[in-house]
């Protein structure tokens, strides 16, 4: 349990990793939370002069904002995805379209080399689904883009539930919920073993006298069967840095947090209470003990957007400008499709419950938050939804200084029990280029934020959560089992 001192900052290091910055305090990890779409979390800003969202499908407005996020020392820039829309409200697309409600949406894979050339220390995570392609492909990807960005890459592994998703690739309806955690359990054990376990470390070794480049005997075939993958293949890739790719994963179901306390390394999550998110957070450490990992080499993510000044009345007066701009529709097209309640046809100050939600297909963990009260939201309704979901979207919204914000971040920490947080925008890069000039000097002068890196050390993804020479999968990660000196296929 941490303590704190008399500034309420955090002081004890964690286990599972170096979260210790060397001054006994716990370290702070801050991720940029960006997705390739006009409106993210806080829909309706790209009406705001001030925002720079439209200009996403410009590779210059993602070169510029990995240097400023290496300018700040962010820990990673995370970039959600989505396969399909949202229809849910009112039953259509159309305000899905119309409000710019995570529409239209550009692939996050393809800029991330061109911000991988122009920074050293930046960290880079997207989302992919395991519902849409075989695995032998994204191993092939992945390994790429760990390669080309120095291994300072991660996946966020996602089920796919959109119905207008599985209908674009030809299928009528999505897996059911825990059956797509099945599936992507053995998509991932596939995964371990191409990356893994198909290359030895030394099967590329250059003999130009023999025109041998690499040694075919050290280069093992993956011979997988099972139930939903048959895989017959060696790796086409040879090993990048990390190998694996930091893992991350998003979903605190029953299933969602069996599969995360098995295979991630990080977890988002989000809710509008720390006493909610606490009870999540320690069950999936329970369930990763039991499972022989280290709880604390679990590392949780909250999202949060800061609304930050100079002063609290700068903060203040900014937050009711970004009102002017919020699409309140927009909110209730996403927060519909997140939680399969159509909030078209709920009264504005009808409370609602999970009953309320008629789809199959949702995300079940959304719909525990937007149904699950407390002391900072007691009565869940259309008109509160509209509310809270045009700005910030999902999770927490702090308003005010940057001693305020960090204030509220380290209570964040403290009483949910998180490691750090995605930091989501209402403008861009505005929101953060405050972080970069206001927040994070502040959390530094606390002693609770690394410093930027000097000279020529660069470090991995992984090395950037556990520590210098963590570059592969733990060894009490249960990927390791298919490490090329310990692997043993698996029988049929």
């Amino acid at each position: 349990m941490a303590s704190s001192n008399n500034s309420g900052e955090t002081v004890q290091a964690l286990n599972g990793g170096s979260a210790d910055l060397g001054n006994g305090k716990k370290q702070i990890f801050l991720n940029a939370f960006d997705m390739s779409t006009i409106g993210h979390l806080s829909p309706g800003q790209w009406k705001n002069p001030a925002d720079k969202s439209a200009t996403k499908r410009t590779l210059n407005y993602w070169i510029e904002l990995a240097k400023l996020l290496e300018k700040g020392g962010f820990n990673a820039l995370f970039l959600a995805d989505t396969y399909g829309g949202y229809d849910t409200y009112e039953q259509s697309l159309d305000n899905c379209i119309r409000r710019a409600a995570q529409w239209p949406m550009t692939d996050p894979t393809i800029p991330i080399t061109a911000m991988a050339a122009v920074t050293k220390n930046l960290s880079f995570a997207i989302t992919a689904s395991t519902s849409f392609e075989p695995p032998f492909l994204l191993a092939k990807r992945f390994s790429s883009l760990d390669h080309f960005t120095q291994g300072q890459f991660g996946w966020n592994i996602v089920t796919s539930w959109k119905k207008a998703a599985f209908k674009a690739i030809g299928l009528e309806n999505p897996i059911e919920h825990d059956e797509r955690y099945h599936q992507a359990d053995e998509y991932l054990r596939v995964l371990y073993k191409l990356w893994e376990g198909s290359w030895a470390e030394d099967a590329i070794s250059p003999d130009p006298a023999n025109d041998s480049y690499a040694d075919p005997d050290k280069i093992r075939t993956i011979k997988h069967q099972g139930k939903y993958y048959t895989l017959d293949s060696r790796h086409i890739v040879d090993p990048s840095p990390q190998r694996t790719p930091f893992l991350f994963q998003a979903g605190t179901s029953s299933a969602g947090s069996e599969f995360a306390a098995t295979h991630a390394e990080g977890i988002f999550v989000s809710s509008h209470s720390p006493t909610v998110l606490k009870p999540k957070i320690e069950k999936i450490r329970e369930l990763a003990a039991a499972k022989g990992r280290d709880p604390r080499s679990v590392k949780f993510f909250g999202t949060y957007t800061p609304i930050l000044g100079r002063t609290e009345e700068e903060a203040q007066a900014k937050y009711e400008e970004l009102k002017k701009y919020a699409s309140t529709i927009g909110g209730l097209v996403l927060v519909s499709g997140w939680t399969g309640i159509d909030l078209s046809k709920v009264p504005l100050d009808q409370e609602l419950t999970a009953a309320d939600s008629v789809e199959q297909h949702k995300v079940r963990s959304m719909l525990d938050a937007f149904t699950t009260t407390s002391e900072h939201v007691p009565k869940w309704t259309p008109r509160v939804i509209a509310e809270k979901a045009a700005i910030g979207g999902l999770g927490p919204v702090g308003i005010g200084s940057a001693k305020t914000v960090a204030d509220d971040m380290v209570r964040w920490i403290q009483e949910a029990d998180l490691d750090g947080f995605n930091i989501g925008y209402v403008t861009t890069p505005g929101t953060f280029e405050d972080v970069v000039e206001l927040l994070i000097p502040e959390l530094r002068r606390r002693g609770i934020y690394p410093d930027l890196p000097k000279g020529d050390e660069q470090r991995t993804a992984r090395e950037r959560v556990y520590g210098e020479g963590q570059r592969r999968l733990r060894e009490d990660h249960p990927g390791s089992v298919y490490k090329y000196d310990r692997y043993q296929e698996d029988a049929p």
